[in-house]
């Protein structure tokens, strides 16, 4: 059992502003290795859902595909992610995180408070890539990381679990506060942090649109 809470947008606030900031130096920097993105804020911080245990030693956490562009034949998958990594750690310290931790599907930056020993916040970082099929339909790819063969590689993204449509459903009939009532406790629930936070909050979707849809 935890005790997860939404963090308001207020709080919140601050340290989103401040990773804009470290993302605008980054793309200042990468302008020099001809290297160029945009970046979208994803997940809970976009939905205004994010959440905080503030008896753990884990703070509340933020989610940025870095949608990139450049040389192809200049640079591969992992020279690439390398390359915005080594910008991200000549700007982040300044800031208080750590630098750049690589895994599978992102890179992640922490900022710890050594004293208390806790993550005050953290941030995931996908390198994508936008496209359009020959059928016009838009689909990404991110960089993924095999840390047994140490390679990189473009691969698709999976669809995930799309939910717009209820969510739209439910926002228009006035059930949203059940979705959130019902994700944080599925939140509270989760033993051992097992399953995802996308995935608990699709359950949420799913549970509360049966309800009033049946």
């Amino acid at each position: 059992m935890y005790d997860f809470e939404y963090v308001s947008k207020k709080e919140a606030a601050p340290a989103k502003n401040e990773l804009i900031e470290i993302i605008n130096k980054v793309q200042d920097i990468l302008r020099n290795k001809d290297v160029s993105f945009q970046f979208q804020f994803i997940g809970s911080s976009s939905r205004n859902m994010i959440t905080c245990d503030r008896q753990s030693n884990i703070g509340y956490d933020f989610d940025v595909n870095l949608d990139v562009f450049y040389d192809d034949d200049r640079y591969d998958p992992g020279k690439i992610k390398h390359i915005m990594m080594d910008a991200f750690n000549s700007v982040v310290l300044r800031y208080g995180y750590g630098y750049c931790e690589d895994s599978t599907r992102v890179f992640t930056i922490k900022k710890i408070d050594h004293w208390r020993s806790r993550i005050m916040q953290s941030c995931d970082f996908a390198i994508v890539n936008n496209y359009t099929d020959k059928a016009g339909t838009v689909l990404q790819q991110y960089i993924r990381f095999n840390k047994e063969q140490r390679s990189y590689v473009w691969v698709d993204q999976t669809k995930g679990y799309y939910t717009k449509p209820k969510e739209d459903w439910l926002k228009k009939h006035g059930y949203w506060d059940e979705v959130l009532e019902r994700y944080l406790y599925k939140k509270n629930n989760n033993e051992g942090l097992v399953k995802k936070s996308r995935a608990l909050y699709a359950e949420a979707i799913n549970e509360i649109y049966m309800k009033h849809r049946a």
